[in-house]
């Protein structure tokens, strides 16, 4: 006598039972561009107009900075500027250069709570992460202050690390991190005002040092500009125990290859 396969019996409802349901939606919400809103042929997803606007940072790129280089010189290369102020992570990762099309992306989920686009974001971080994901103990995101925290409802950097620990099966360790000092926008600041504005702005949470300590992190952020505020977060961890920190991010302020 063959198995009874109460699977498939359970695919097949699901799958007749959610697609007029599919079409309603379509019917209400048309699939649109997440960029400019023109109509797509699928929700989460770029028109070609905006897709052709983005540019991927792909190898060759510097081990340390993810700076792409405009020929490949080799494996192992490091830019001068990683050599010279090396930094206090292991290495930086990011999925695509913060201008057009990512920049308006960028500000949707920031600034306008498009929390819709995080999956699609998330999963554009994780391809570009080098594998740092799939070999990491954990996840953290950069925290927010507890009053920007309120005032904003959502931490754009927790939900990007949310959807991934949902595609990675990674541990998501969202409070482990924290922000003890209010600061500043990072807006409109130079790079040593920036610098000064977060320093000593993160700590370990309590009794969560174990979380840290000898594990193999990935930092995620949405934008990496000059760097200081997950320099800043790199160092608490650092000082933590981590053994090993990826700072992984959606976007990148980058002029031209070098």
């Amino acid at each position: 006598m063959e198995p009874i396969d109460f699977e498939t019996p359970s695919k097949f409802l699901r799958a007749h039972l959610l697609r007029p349901l599919s079409a309603l939606a379509d019917f209400l919400y048309p699939p649109a561009c997440s960029v400019c809103g023109i109509s797509t042929g699928g929700h989460r997803g770029l028109c070609a107009k905006c897709w052709s606007g983005i540019r991927f940072i792909e190898r060759p790129y510097c081990e340390v900075l993810g700076i792409p280089f405009s020929h490949d010189l080799g494996t192992g290369i490091l830019s001068a500027e990683a050599i010279a102020n090396p930094p206090p992570f292991d290495r930086l990762r990011s999925a695509a250069t913060h201008d057009h099309a990512v920049r308006d992306l960028v500000h949707g989920l920031k600034y306008r709570d498009r929390t819709d686009l995080a999956p699609m974001m998330a999963a554009w971080m994780l391809r570009a992460s080098d594998g740092t994901v799939e070999s990491c103990d954990a996840l953290i995101p950069v925290p927010l202050h507890r009053t920007r925290m309120l005032a904003r409802k959502f931490n754009q950097a927790a939900e990007l690390a949310r959807h991934m620990a949902g595609l990675s099966g990674k541990p998501l360790l969202a409070a482990t991190l924290v922000r003890v000092k209010r600061t500043s926008q990072q807006v409109g600041l130079g790079a040593k005002a920036r610098e000064d504005n977060v320093r000593g702005a993160f700590a370990i949470a309590k009794d969560c040092e174990n979380d840290v300590s000898g594990k193999r992190i990935v930092l995620i952020d949405d934008v990496y500009t000059t760097g200081a505020t997950v320099a800043a977060a790199s160092r608490t961890l650092r000082k933590a125990g981590a053994a090993d920190i990826t700072v992984l991010t959606f976007a990148r302020a980058l002029a031209e290859p070098i």
